[in-house]
């Protein structure tokens, strides 16, 4: 049963959610917790655009990560599920999924990791602030395309009432094939994270240009702030967003400033360019030392470790016009656990916009859950302020060996891998050990799955692959599965190949081909994605960088390697 919404106490369809029902309930338990800290935006004051923007980065991009990428379902309990209730509060579908459990459910990141290379030791692999839970088909349909409005006089790739899949309208999807639309009830939820996103990490190069261009300003292509626009001034922030932000900020100690200030998204790419911004926040007197991070509500969970081992996480303080030393220190209750880097910060440093980043380390000594209290006092203040500090210490895990078994569902330029892992084994995730052979040379690469399959890619880039899975558990790996090798033999449904030819120019590509053809993928030397061509025809050029790439399209399956100089 799908529930559209009363949203923001006002009508936007003739159904009512259970959505609005809880955002009441919701508010009431955090009326308290969310007003704006003072001086938090202080330093946004009289900039405009490009300006703006990259103030809002400086601002957000020093947060506290996470524990860890498999801890986020942990996290999810307190950002993502209805008040007052067991329900996750997921917005990718209408199905009905109830905490502790996570089966059927992926952590999904709403902004697509493979737009910025896939990394995984980059603070946006665990960034809550655009990581939400999703059911696994929904989060599976939806892949790495862009977000669009899609064009329903077209067949619909997917559709389960919520998210929707499927060829975009005209002038929308950047090149890519199909584009991800959300419920409208969730569209502006969508907007705002992607505004948070590229300004938090406008410094990044991007791997896929859907959206997206290689600048700090606006980074947004201008088809992307359309849309995003559109959808956030028709969805305006509600009470699920508000709430989600004040905990998230407990987390990470940083904020979505597109949800505490959602005009925030006009000075900088709408209809307010070249006016300068003035936040609204109150405060204290002029002088008065101020300190903004870590706030009031901070715990810094370093969620399971296992006996013997340590964890350390980092956790960013900046204060307003501090006069003396901020004083740290460790108290009430398992205070040997935890250590700090320092005892003492200094005013100066708490004072810049750089701030002082602190690391604390959790090394367990005994079985059990250990909690203690980080103590901030001094630098001018007239009150302290205590940040929590919690962590598990488990044995250590003992994994058996999972059951690689045979591919399925094998195309042309995808199969899906699958195996067999122990029942009454704790799993945090699944490593792919998957092997490419590309003219007999071995490339190895890992990729993370949650679940006891995964659809892999690129398959067209190789001449055969092999893949083994390992288990995962607090750090440790279970040892290797038996070897499952995919061949190319076999594969129906591929039709003989179309010519294709490539000529490269001064940093252009023209495409010869005797009728037109589609999906045009461009690959980089190192099997990366470098770019999507949805359609093209004979003697179509496409700008493109130096370098060495392969191409492939839907009809023409062996790669075509072009050098650009």
């Amino acid at each position: 049963m799908y529930f559209c919404i009363l949203h923001n106490f006002k009508y936007i369809s003739m159904k009512i959610s259970f959505r609005s029902i809880c955002a009441a309930l919701m508010m009431l338990s955090l009326s308290a917790m969310a007003e704006i800290p003072a001086g938090y935006y202080s330093s946004l004051t009289g900039k405009s655009e490009a300006q703006l923007k990259t103030a809002v980065y400086t601002l957000v991009k020093n947060f506290t990560s996470v524990s860890s990428y498999q801890a986020l379902p942990q996290y999810f309990q307190q950002t993502d599920v209805y008040p007052n209730s067991r329900r996750w509060w997921e917005m990718y579908s209408n199905m009905t999924f109830y905490i502790p459990s996570f089966s059927g459910m992926n952590r999904e990141h709403s902004f697509p990791k493979s737009w910025w290379g896939g990394k995984t030791d980059v603070k946006a692999y665990t960034d809550l602030n655009h990581l939400y839970p999703s059911e696994a088909r929904a989060n599976q349909a939806k892949s790495n395309y862009p977000l669009g409005e899609v064009d329903r006089n077209r067949s619909v790739r997917f559709d389960n009432g919520v998210t929707t899949v499927g060829y975009p309208v005209n002038g929308q999807g950047g090149g890519a094939q199909y584009v991800f639309e959300p419920a409208d009830e969730y569209k502006g939820d969508f907007a705002r994270t992607y505004f948070y996103m590229v300004c938090c990490y406008q410094d990044y190069r991007w791997n896929t240009t859907y959206m997206l261009s290689q600048n700090t300003y606006p980074t947004l292509n201008q088809w992307s702030i359309n849309l995003l626009l559109k959808w956030h001034r028709e969805d305006p922030v509600s009470d699920k967003e508000t709430a989600r932000n004040e905990i998230v900020y407990s987390y990470q100690n940083n904020r979505n400033p597109f949800i505490d200030y959602p005009q925030l998204a006009e000075y900088i790419w709408g209809n307010r360019k070249g006016e300068t911004f003035v936040p609204g926040e109150g405060g204290g007197p002029v002088g008065t030392p101020t300190l903004i991070n870590p706030n009031a509500n901070t715990t810094a969970d370093f969620n399971q470790v296992a006996i013997g081992e340590s964890i350390q996480k980092a956790i960013f303080f900046k204060g307003e016009n501090m006069t003396s030393d901020v004083k740290l220190q460790i108290y009430r209750g398992d205070t040997d656990m935890f250590s700090l880097s320092t005892n003492s910060i200094a005013a100066n440093l708490m004072n810049t916009e750089e701030g002082y980043w602190l690391y604390i380390t959790y090394k367990p000594t005994s079985l059990g859950k250990h909690e203690a209290r980080l103590l901030i006092s001094g630098g001018g203040m007239t009150a302290t302020r205590g940040v929590g500090l919690m962590g598990e210490c488990l044995p250590v895990p003992q994994l058996t060996a999972c059951t690689a078994t045979e591919a399925t569902d094998i195309t042309s330029d995808s199969y899906v891998a699958n195996w067999i892992s122990p029942a009454d084994e704790v799993v945090d995730y699944w490593v792919v050990n998957r092997t490419k052979y590309i003219g007999g040379s071995p490339v190895t690469e890992q990729l993370v799955s949650e679940n006891t399959s995964l659809e892999i890619d690129g398959f067209d880039q190789s001449d055969s692959e092999s893949y083994t899975v390992q288990s995962v558990r607090l750090g440790h790996y279970s040892p290797e599965s038996n070897v499952i090798y995919v061949a190319h033999d076999g594969v129906t449904g591929v039709k003989m190949e179309q010519p294709l030819a490539v000529m490269t120019f001064s940093g252009s590509l023209r495409f010869l081909c005797s009728e037109p053809q589609e999906d045009c993928r461009v690959y980089d030397i190192s099997g990366r994605l470098y770019r999507y061509v949805g359609h093209i025809e004979h003697c179509m050029d496409i700008d493109i960088e130096q370098g060495v790439y392969f191409i492939t399209t839907a009809t023409h399956h062996t790669p075509v390697k072009v050098i650009v100089k």
